[in-house]
């Protein structure tokens, strides 16, 4: 009895923190800053978006045929291509690592509806992503045109038509790349399955297509996720390619739709 007695005379905390959004989000950049992953990941990022544009401006080595066919800016995008491999990678590791270690049940208990760390998630990260790969994605055309700056057919000024949409929509496919990613890790909830199925989706399903007609990979390969997200930083566009918006609104919708199965799944699932 005395110790129930003592128990029951126990005082308040002076102070009970409600569960809000923005508590959330401050949690999660923790998380999200205080892991190598994070850094390393981003490091790769940005190293692979400046170092590619600048190896590929080696102009003089070129032959004919590859100077025809070479735009200087897809040389300073092509960085891109590559960093979105690392971006991805991270954006899976922001919700499977807690899986992984089972830190994911601590989230869940501190909030209990979830659905708040999913959303904090998902902002903490994109915001991070645009605002870290924004300026290497500016520095490789700037430094690719300072190196093609001998070869005044490839120049291109940033206020020419379409280059400065291009340039940023570099930066913010990557920015949806992650996000994509992140959803696809949200489903599957293993760090491994969710690079698979990401590299299965970018990397492997586009090449298999063109063992199929010509005709049904022309109208089928358009509305890929990795075809429709590449025309938001393309400056021009094929025949069978879709135009920036329509592209980078159906990745949008792509992102999206991850993200809504992922909010389905952690409803009704267990951790």
């Amino acid at each position: 009895m005395s110790t129930l007695a003592s128990i029951q005379r126990l005082p308040r905390a002076a102070h009970t923190g409600r569960v809000t959004q923005w508590r959330v989000v401050r949690s999660e950049w923790t998380k999200l800053h205080s892991l190598r992953s994070t850094r390393w990941s981003l490091l790769a990022g940005v190293l692979l978006t400046i170092a590619f544009p600048v190896l590929f401006s080696h102009w003089g080595s070129m032959s004919a045929h590859e100077r025809a066919d070479r735009h200087p800016l897809d040389i300073a995008l092509a960085g891109v291509n590559v960093s979105q491999l690392a971006i991805a990678v991270l954006g899976v590791l922001v919700i499977t690592g807690e899986y992984s270690t089972g830190m994911i049940r601590a989230s869940f208990t501190a909030v209990p509806k979830r659905l708040p760390v999913l959303w904090a998630k998902t902002a903490v990260f994109g915001v991070v992503s645009l605002l870290l790969m924004l300026p290497p994605v500016l520095i490789a055309f700037f430094a690719s045109q300072a190196i093609l700056s001998r070869h005044h057919l490839l120049q291109i000024s940033f206020s020419h038509p379409g280059v400065a949409r291009s340039v940023i929509g570099g930066a913010i496919y990557l920015l949806l790349v992650g996000v994509f990613a992140l959803g696809i890790g949200a489903i599957v909830r293993n760090t491994a399955g969710g690079i698979a199925t990401f590299a299965a989706i970018f990397f492997v399903i586009p090449p298999l297509l063109n063992i199929l007609p010509t005709s049904w990979n022309d109208a089928i390969s358009r509305y890929l996720p990795s075809e429709a997200g590449r025309q938001i930083f393309s400056l021009t566009h094929g025949a069978h390619s879709l135009a920036p918006l329509p592209g980078g609104l159906l990745f949008l919708g792509y992102c999206a739709l991850t993200l809504a199965i992922a909010a389905v799944s952690l409803t009704r699932r267990d951790t």
